[in-house]
């Protein structure tokens, strides 16, 4: 009779428990945040009257010094350091990878836990035939069982698993290390580069003001003389011409500063609206190095990337480490004391402590398995090292190839400038007397700007060429406060 009138408040409480699962899980979303949590915020407005942003997140603030006139070099990186989401992204991989190190070093502190519950059941007990007897019932319960206890277990030996996968662990944390490190420096040379072309194009700019200065003063030149009647109509049109051609550079000239402004501020992670003005100090064209062996031997010492791989591999070969653990045995020791019994208020008490020992026999063949897949990811990690030491040097080759080009640009475009100058003065001086044409004359002015134009590409081609050799070695100093 008990056990009938169970069964319907067993349905009923399996039916409330399903019904309760259903509807939790009908109503589960992700939380996915708005775009509006990461958009700039303005704080002001531009010269020109447009709105501008300071990025909304958290960070080291820096857009007060940004818009201070004028920025250095060192302050521009100083703010993409302090503002970049990519190195804020890089540290929060540095903290994650710090964090499964402590992860990985739990299984060496003991384990505890409480255990509590209460439960309702009935079992039907299955005796031999004979023992039986009549009268004697074959169902246990219902009864109510409440149970509380504390456990602890801890690990005594396990053949070398936990020492190697803290040691792949730590290894991992050197992995996001170098590549925290790697992004700094990228983003160094993203900053150096957008600085340098953005001081090239304002130089550009100041060519293509002096270019039209001159060509305004030919004009004049040519109006004089033709209404002194030296010169035909033809000459004034032909300056008209070779005026307007040079608005028209300067217009190009002053979009190429916008877009470099814009270039130089998103690489220190500001709003690209923000205005920036740059200060760049005369610096000296020095003659690169022939030492290219000195320069090898500095790359494959100091560029994270073969730091990081390096790491790999160390993590690598304490993967195998930890795989070849599951062929050993396993050693633990467990420990119980807690309160059993059919009341809430439980008075029986119940206790354990024991040692165990766990040796699989066979698995299926998954130990072997695992062991030779963790061989092949550490073959491909060394290969993969060997191929980034090539690249590396390949990198360093090609950059003081660059370096060395840039130099003799320099150099070449120094003399054609100091060459296009006194050609522009003896031509000025012939048309001026009569004896030259306004041919002479506008042909020589466009060979100057072309030299000075060239020069300039010359000058700061050859500053982002000695930065990116000194990526290249792992050199460019990017820890700067």
């Amino acid at each position: 009779m008990r056990h009938s009138r169970f069964n319907p408040l067993l349905r009923q409480f399996v039916f409330l428990l399903a019904g309760i699962l259903l509807s939790g899980c009908a109503g589960v979303r992700p939380d996915v945040p708005g775009i509006e949590n990461y958009l700039p915020k303005s704080v002001g407005k531009t010269e020109a009257g447009s709105p501008v942003s300071i990025p909304a997140r958290e960070g080291k603030p820096a857009p007060a010094e940004a818009r201070e006139k004028p920025l250095s070099l060192d302050a521009c990186v100083r703010i993409a350091l302090a503002q970049n989401p990519k190195v804020r992204a890089a540290q929060e991989g540095v903290l994650a990878a710090r964090e499964a190190v402590g992860e990985a070093r739990a299984p060496y502190y003991p384990e505890l836990a409480l255990d509590a519950g209460y439960s309702h059941w009935q079992k039907h007990a299955f005796l031999p035939t004979g023992i039986v007897k009549p009268g004697i019932p074959s169902v246990i319960g219902p009864t109510d069982d409440w149970n509380a206890d504390v456990r602890a277990r801890y690990t005594l030996f396990d053949f070398g698993e936990r020492r190697a996968k803290l040691r792949a662990a730590m290894a991992q944390q050197g992995v996001a290390a170098e590549d925290e490190a790697k992004i700094r420096q990228d983003l160094v040379m993203n900053v150096h580069e957008a600085y340098y072309s953005l001081v090239s194009a304002l130089e550009n700019r100041a060519v293509a003001d002096q270019n039209l200065a001159r060509a305004q003063d030919h004009l004049r030149l040519a109006q004089d003389r033709k209404a002194a009647g030296a010169v035909p109509q033809a000459d004034v049109v032909r300056a008209q011409v070779e005026v307007a051609d040079a608005k028209l550079s300067l217009v190009r000239a002053e979009n190429l500063v916008r877009i470099s402004r814009g270039s130089l501020s998103t690489a220190m992670g500001l709003p690209v609206e923000m205005p920036v003005q740059v200060a760049a100090k005369p610096e000296k064209v020095l003659a690169p190095t022939d030492n290219l062996a000195q320069a090898f031997d500095q790359a494959v010492h100091h560029r994270p990337e073969l730091k990081a791989g390096l790491n790999r591999i160390a993590a690598a070969r304490h993967g195998v480490d930890a795989a070849k653990s599951a062929y050993g045995p396993k050693i633990k020791t467990e420990a119980l004391f807690g309160w059993r019994d059919s009341r809430f208020l439980m008075h029986d008490q119940e206790w354990l402590a024991g040692v165990f020992l766990e040796q699989k026999l066979f698995t299926g063949f998954s130990r072997t398995r695992k062991v030779a897949k963790s061989k092949a990811e550490l073959s491909k990690e060394e290969a993969e090292e060997a191929r980034l030491v090539q690249d590396v040097r390949q990198e360093v080759w090609s950059a003081h190839s660059k370096l060395k080009e840039s130099y003799e640009a320099v150099q070449a475009a120094e003399v054609l400038v100091v060459d296009a100058r006194e050609s522009m003065r003896l031509a000025h001086e012939r048309y001026k007397v009569g004896a030259g044409t306004i041919t002479d004359l506008l042909d020589a002015q466009t060979a100057l700007t072309r030299a000075e134009a060239k020069r300039v590409a010359a000058q700061w081609d050859y500053h982002i060429s000695q930065s990116a050799f000194r990526r290249s070695v792992g050199m460019l100093i990017v820890d700067q406060k």
